[in-house]
């Protein structure tokens, strides 16, 4: 096992299956099936990110660099969490961007019943390490641990 330290952005604690892609993530993208078109497996629809394209993103560990794509990436996030059709946590390598955060803020403090722990600044080497599959347990300090 290893452990990354992070910053929480919301809290939470939460174990789940680790999916991975070291390219932004395109918020509306990826979700739109599962928002609009009812996808009840919430597959990454996303074409351009080859890393999750067609993966399930329901319940698992969101381990990314940064989001990418439209103005309404914080609107889909919280929609995905009011629907609960959100991942377990999102966990980026780097800085979570103003609308992503924004997102997750309003569907920790709105959406009732849904816990969605978003910890960001987990660094390059977190990204390097983890990989599909991998075990993911998320702590309430922003400890972020991998298991194989």
């Amino acid at each position: 096992m290893k452990q990354f330290q992070g910053r929480v952005v919301t809290p939470g604690t939460v174990t789940a299956e680790a999916v991975v892609t070291t390219q932004g993530f395109n918020t509306l993208a990826s979700f739109q099936m599962a928002l609009q078109f009812g996808d009840k497996e919430v597959k990454c629809g996303d074409q351009n990110n080859e890393e999750l394209h067609g993966k399930s993103l329901l319940a698992k560990a969101l381990c990314l660099p940064q989001t990418i794509g439209s103005t309404t990436g914080g609107l889909v996030l919280y929609c995905a969490c009011a629907m609960e059709k959100n991942p377990a946590c999102m966990l980026f390598g780097g800085h979570i961007d103003s609308l992503a955060a924004a997102g997750a803020v309003l569907a920790d403090v709105w959406v009732d019943g849904v816990t969605m722990p978003v910890v960001d600044s987990l660094g390059d080497e977190f990204l390097n390490y983890v990989k599909d599959g991998m075990t993911i347990t998320v702590k309430e300090n922003g400890i972020v641990e991998v298991e194989e």
